[in-house]
């Protein structure tokens, strides 16, 4: 019996070290016709998907081009139409000798390095730059890549200089126990053991060929998956980068003990765990270094930029955090009022999209809403998005429904061009007064869905970053459910089965969704979105849905259905359009006269951005406080307006 469980979230995998999956030519090829199978756009195995999957093979098993050399992968990296057509005849066959010989390669290449490695050892090391190893060509001879190996240690030894607790000899011992630990699980201890890891590769770089959401997993790697999943992870709560001489953090997850004890910022590059460094080490490692059972503690050996810019010289210490669950509890949202007049200007933010036996989304949501109207006159919402990455899609339903009536929300499309409607049942929003949703780059799916169906029904003005992050796609997730998600000993899979709509037919793949009134934030000048993605999927469109028919109900139920939903129906609303002019201007004028606004958009179009700029401009967060003007003004022009309309005195 095989789960399948729906997911629509932005969502990265966290990938573990194990032993090679239970993989054979046989079962790897069943399995890769099944993910075809599944796939929303590609069916089969086609020289477009062959020319893919033979460049993620190379970057599979040589992220950081370290070991390959141009001229002896170069039919692999740039394959000919005829190679092309050997690997499709090949795969038919469910065989993979193609990619066999480029393992056999990597082998070799591993041979290498090691004598490279003692050259290296009676070398000047080269000073170089971080940003030098962004967008890397393969090596073009023995002479380049030694340079290259040359300039990776001297940033490894940088790091290595502020580690008190060991000396640069046991730090490159160290460093040469880790780079062996991977090439030892890439050539393996057996031919067997070394075929099914060919075969592993194969899938992973299979399915990146078909979109960046889908994913293929080794057993451990699926037990992780379904960990993060499921949300109960045990260390810091925080989100780590690999800048090679440590690994800096981009994130502190809201109520994690990483934020909460306030040791932390973002920006300190860790460079050791418990006293161990860390430097050089692979970012899975790291990380299962960092984490730990709840109660335990865990020792950070960090590097903090100093106050004086100027003096371009970083502090060093050390930083004890308790390590605890990592679950989202009372920061899945936040509820706040601002004054205004005789009453409130609320603020719900929604961090994910979540369904628990105690909690929802929605549920939450609606709580604190009913709450906020006993204490106050609300005269305006905002639902803020930002940063939303998705969640439980029938908790975008949900929390859509408390702002309209009856009505689709979400439309899904698989991969047969089947279409399902998902909507909402209940007549009675929790509120229907002025709301304006606040997004960012990056909100992306379910929070998505929420805010276009709102914009679509002309419910809300949508406000922020020009558009929202662009995943409109959607995946299942296979799992074997007869022992307690006992993972199958060959692996499992994450498969993109198809694009979601809002009620106009309109998908945000790729576009995302198009904000009214543009406010900018800390993500604006940021490259990141589903259309920085290696293989996107297309953007699609379908017919809107305003007028439902209920057309994907069985015409048994449909007669009975449409009884209870006819009555009720959330119309198309024009209530605020002519507003949004004048909301657009007065906004854009604010911003331009706002000195610390105008400092913090020329801190954000820099190369490199610091994430604590907002604080130093004198707001905590300039693009809500805009916000909060935005609403202000709305609620403004409608008294201005009811006001004009009510009947005056004879």
């Amino acid at each position: 019996m095989s789960l399948v469980i729906y997911f629509l979230i932005l969502f990265l995998p966290f990938l573990v070290k194990a032993q090679p999956p239970d993989l054979t030519p046989h079962s790897t090829y069943k399995k890769s016709q099944e993910i075809f199978k599944a796939h929303v756009t590609y069916k089969k195995m086609s020289k477009e998907i062959a020319k893919r999957t033979l460049k993620n093979y190379l970057i599979e098993l040589d992220p950081q081009k370290t070991y390959f050399l141009k001229n002896e992968i170069l039919e692999w990296d740039s394959p000919s139409e005829k190679l092309l057509d050997e690997v499709v005849i090949e795969y038919k066959k469910g065989s993979f000798t193609t990619f066999e010989k480029i393992y056999s390669k990597m082998v070799q290449a591993i041979h290498r390095r090691h004598r490279l490695e003692r050259d290296i050892a009676k070398s000047p090391l080269i000073k170089t730059h971080t940003s030098e190893f962004k967008d890397l060509n393969w090596a073009d001879d023995e002479t380049q890549l030694k340079t290259r190996l040359l300039k990776l240690k001297a940033l490894q030894m940088e790091a290595a200089e502020n580690l008190e607790f060991e000396t640069k000899e046991q730090f490159l011992q160290r460093l040469e126990k880790r780079r062996s630990s991977r090439e030892m699980k890439l050539r393996q201890d057996t031919p067997l053991n070394l075929k099914k890891q060919q075969l592993a590769y194969f899938l992973k770089a299979l399915t990146s060929a078909l979109d960046n959401h889908t994913v293929y997993f080794t057993p451990s790697e699926a037990s992780q998956f379904m960990i993060q999943v499921q949300q109960r992870l045990f260390g810091i709560g925080a989100q780590l980068r690999d800048d090679l001489n440590g690994f800096t953090l981009v994130r502190l997850i809201d109520g994690g003990p990483a934020i909460r004890e306030g040791k932390l910022k973002v920006g300190d590059r860790i460079i050791a765990v418990n006293h161990e460094p860390v430097v050089g080490m692979d970012i899975t490692e790291a990380v299962q270094l960092i984490r730990g059972p709840k109660g335990t503690r865990v020792s950070l050996t960090i590097l903090r930029e100093s106050r004086d810019k100027e003096s371009n010289k970083t502090d060093k210490f050390n930083i004890e955090i308790i390590r605890d669950e990592i679950v989202l509890k009372e920061t899945r949202f936040e509820s706040h009022s601002f004054p205004y007049g005789k009453g409130v200007i609320g603020h719900i933010r929604l961090f994910s999209f979540y369904q628990d036996p105690q909690h929802s989304s929605a549920l939450d949501i609606k709580n604190a809403i009913e709450e906020m109207k006993e204490k106050h006159s609300i005269k305006g919402l905002i639902l803020d998005l930002r940063s939303n990455a998705g969640g439980v899609l029938p908790q975008a339903v949900a929390v859509t429904g408390l702002f309209i009536k009856k009505g689709v929300v979400v439309s899904i499309k698989d991969s047969h061009g089947n279409i399902q409607h998902l909507r909402n049942f209940n007549a009675n929003p929790v509120w229907d007064g002025p709301l304006i949703v606040l997004t960012n780059k990056g909100s992306a799916s379910a929070a998505e869905i929420v805010a276009q169906t709102l914009q679509d029904y002309g419910r809300a003005f949508l406000a922020g970053d020009p558009s929202t992050w662009g995943k409109g796609s959607y995946q299942t997730f296979t799992l074997d459910t007869s022992h307690t998600y006992q993972v199958n000993p060959q692996g499992e899979y994450k498969v993109t089965r198809g694009l979601y709509y809002t009620v106009s037919g309109k998908s945000p793949q790729l576009t995302g969704a198009k904000v009214d009134i543009v406010i900018p934030g800390s993500l604006t000048a940021s490259e990141i979105g589903e259309i920085q993605a290696k293989f996107p999927l297309k953007n699609d469109q379908i017919s809107a849905n305003f007028e439902d028919k209920l057309s994907d109900i069985h015409p048994f139920h449909r007669g009975k259905m449409m009884r209870h939903y006819k009555k009720g129906r959330q119309k198309i609303l024009t209530t605020y359009l002519s507003f949004l002019e004048q909301l657009q201007k007065n906004s854009k004028e604010r911003i331009a006269n706002n000195p610390n606004y105008q400092n913090f958009l020329k801190e954000i179009r820099k190369d490199i951005f610091d994430p604590e700029t907002i604080e130093k401009y004198g707001q905590n967060d300039l693009q809500l406080e805009e916000s909060i003007h935005v609403m202000k003004d709305l609620i403004l022009l409608i008294q201005e307006k009811e006001a004009q309309t009510l009947p005056s005195a004879a």
